[in-house]
C-alpha cells in the first residue's frame, strides 16, 4: 500500500511540470557581444588615446506566453544586461514587462524602449545591434545621455505600451510613462506609426517630454525615416527635430542623414552619414546634452563597417567612426563614450567585434 502512495505521489510531482509545459511556452535567449576598440581624440593629440574591450548591451532573458482562450494569450519578458568584458550585471535591466496579446494587438505594463526607439533599425545600424561606438545615437535622438539629461532614446520604467496588429503592412504603437516623483509628476508620450511591406520600409515616430527633465519644462522630438530594399543594396534616409525648452527660448536642432547596407558574400557592408545642424532659438551657449546654441555648434558623423556571418548565430564584424565636430560642437560616441572630449575635437574609433545569439 505504501509503495502504491509512493508511485501515485511521484506521478503527480512529474506530470505537474509537464502539464504547466504544455500551457507556457518559456524561451531563453541572449546574445554576446564584446569587441576590442581603439578611441582617439582626432584633432587633439594631447587628449590621448583609449584602448579597452566593451561589452556591448550583452544580455540575456526568458520570455513567455500562456494561452488563455478565445485567442488571447498572457505574455511576459525579464531581460538583464551584464558586463562581458568584466563580469558582473543587473537583473531585470533591460526590457522587463507583463502584458496580454490577442488579435486586437498587445497592451503591455513594466519598463521598456519607446515607439522612438522603433524606427531606428528602418535607418539601419548593422552590425552592432544598436550598440557600441558605431552606434547612430551619438547624434541621432542624443542618445548618450539620460532622459533626464534631455535623450529621447530611453528605456522607461512605469510603463503602458500599446503595438496595434499589423495591417496591410500598417502598425502603430504609443507608449505612456510616469516618473511617479512626488508632486507634480513628469510624464513622456510616446507615438509610433510604422509601413513595412515589399522591401518598402517608412517610419514616423513622436516623442513629449512633459515636466520630466526639469519641472514645467517640455521637450519634443520628431523622426521620419524610410529605406527600401533592392536586394542588392538598401538605402535608407532620416530626418529628425528636436525642441527643448530652455532659459530664453527654446533650442531646436534639425539632423540629415543617410546609409546603405549591401550584402558582400556571407556578410553586410554599411555605411552612413549623418548631418546635425547647429543649435538655434535659444542664447547662445544654451545646451541641452551635447545639443549647443549659437554658431559652429553643428557636426558630421561618417561611419563604415562590414559584418561576416561566420554561422547563423555567430557574427565577425569591423567598423570605423569619425565624429566631426565644429568649433563649438562636442559630440562623442553614445555608446561608450570618450571622456577625453573639448569643444571642437574629433572624435573617432576603430572596432573589432564578434557576436554570439543563442
Amino acid at each position: 500500500m505504501k509503495k502504491k502512495l509512493i508511485a501515485i505521489a511521484v506521478a503527480g510531482l512529474l506530470a505537474a511540470p509537464l502539464a504547466h509545459a504544455q500551457t507556457e511556452n518559456i524561451t531563453i535567449y541572449g546574445h554576446l557581444n564584446l569587441d576590442v576598440d581603439f578611441v582617439s581624440s582626432a584633432t587633439d593629440s594631447s587628449l590621448g588615446k583609449r584602448q579597452r574591450v566593451s561589452s556591448n548591451v550583452s544580455r540575456i532573458g526568458v520570455k513567455g506566453s500562456e494561452p488563455l482562450g478565445d485567442g488571447l494569450n498572457a505574455i511576459f519578458q525579464i531581460e538583464s544586461q551584464f558586463a562581458g568584458d568584466v563580469g558582473g550585471g543587473s537583473l531585470a535591466s533591460r526590457d522587463t514587462w507583463l502584458g496580454l496579446q490577442g488579435n486586437w494587438g498587445t497592451v503591455r505594463l513594466g519598463y521598456m524602449l519607446t515607439p522612438y526607439n522603433n524606427i531606428h533599425s528602418y535607418f539601419g545600424n548593422a552590425p552592432t545591434y544598436l550598440a557600441s561606438i558605431l552606434r547612430t545615437g551619438a547624434l541621432w535622438a542624443q542618445a548618450g545621455p539620460s532622459k533626464a539629461d534631455g535623450s529621447f532614446d530611453a528605456r522607461l520604467g512605469n510603463s503602458i505600451r500599446y503595438d496595434s496588429p499589423k495591417i496591410g503592412g500598417f502598425q502603430g504603437m504609443a507608449l505612456y510613462s510616469t516618473d511617479e516623483a512626488p508632486g507634480d509628476n513628469g510624464w513622456v508620450g510616446s507615438l509610433g506609426l510604422f509601413y513595412n511591406n515589399a522591401g518598402l520600409q517608412v517610419g514616423l515616430a513622436y516623442e513629449t517630454n512633459q515636466g520630466y527633465r526639469a519641472k514645467n519644462v517640455n521637450d519634443q522630438a520628431l523622426t521620419v525615416s524610410a529605406a527600401y530594399d533592392f536586394g542588392f543594396i538598401r538605402p535608407a534616409v532620416v530626418y529628425e527635430y528636436l525642441e527643448y525648452e530652455v532659459d530664453g527660448g527654446k533650442l531646436k536642432r534639425d539632423m540629415f542623414g543617410g546609409s546603405v547596407t549591401a550584402p558582400i558574400g556571407p556578410g553586410k557592408l554599411y555605411g552612413a552619414i549623418l548631418h546635425a545642424s547647429k543649435g538655434k532659438g535659444a542664447p547662445a551657449g544654451s545646451s541641452v546634452g551635447a545639443l549647443r546654441a549659437g554658431n559652429k555648434t553643428n557636426a558630421t558623423l561618417y561611419e563604415l563597417s562590414y559584418s561576416y556571418e561566420l554561422s547563423k548565430r555567430t557574427i565577425a564584424y569591423v567598423g570605423y567612426i569619425y565624429i566631426d565636430n565644429n568649433d563649438n560642437a562636442n559630440y562623442t560616441f553614445s555608446h561608450n563614450g570618450n571622456a577625453n572630449t573639448r569643444l571642437g575635437v574629433a572624435q573617432q574609433g576603430v572596432i573589432f567585434g564578434l557576436v554570439h545569439n543563442f
